[in-house]
């Protein structure tokens, strides 16, 4: 294998861990968006969740098939803002869909073929549900929204386990 070669599966190796890192993230925080949401919009809630769900289950069988050990999710997510009623439950699904789309973005750079196709149509999918939670759009989704944003993949940070954060 070549250098270009080898540098390349290595990328598309990295990406697929971070799309499978922002999955976990979205997975964990549509649990709690579905805990806030008002009754109207719950049915939306869940078929985002299985979608997200879906996602991360592929992108395991993805990084196995790159002879990668996927990543794992974390035991709990640091939420990018207190999630207390229906509105903000709709501003976290919102955020969990651009970072996401965000990550797909990456994804899309890094790989060809099938597997480009297949996050372009995640990207898209993400894309489009945070315009329906949100109800604004970008021109390029995916990329304006990253710019200065720093958090965690699909808008949480891992919590500290709780060995760490754990009093004597």
């Amino acid at each position: 294998m070549s250098d270009g070669t080898e540098r390349a599966a290595k990328a598309e190796l990295t990406a697929l861990q971070a799309a499978l890192a922002a999955e976990h993230a979205a997975v964990y925080g549509y649990g709690v968006v579905g805990g806030r949401i008002d009754e109207r919009r719950r049915t939306e809630a869940r078929a985002a969740y299985d979608a997200h769900r879906a996602r991360r289950d592929a992108l395991v069988r993805a990084v196995r098939d790159l002879g990668g050990a996927p990543v794992a999710a974390s035991a709990g997510y640091a939420l990018p803002f207190p999630v207390q009623d229906g509105a903000s439950a709709v501003r976290l699904a919102a955020r969990l869909e651009e970072r996401v789309a965000g990550v797909y973005s990456d994804l899309v750079r890094a790989t060809s073929g099938a597997r480009r196709a297949d996050a372009a149509g995640a990207l898209r999918e993400a894309a489009v549900r945070a315009v329906r939670w949100s109800g604004e759009s970008v021109a390029f989704p995916g990329l304006a929204e990253r710019s200065g944003e720093q958090a965690g993949a699909a808008g949480t940070t891992p919590s500290a386990p709780a060995s760490a954060t754990a009093s004597p």
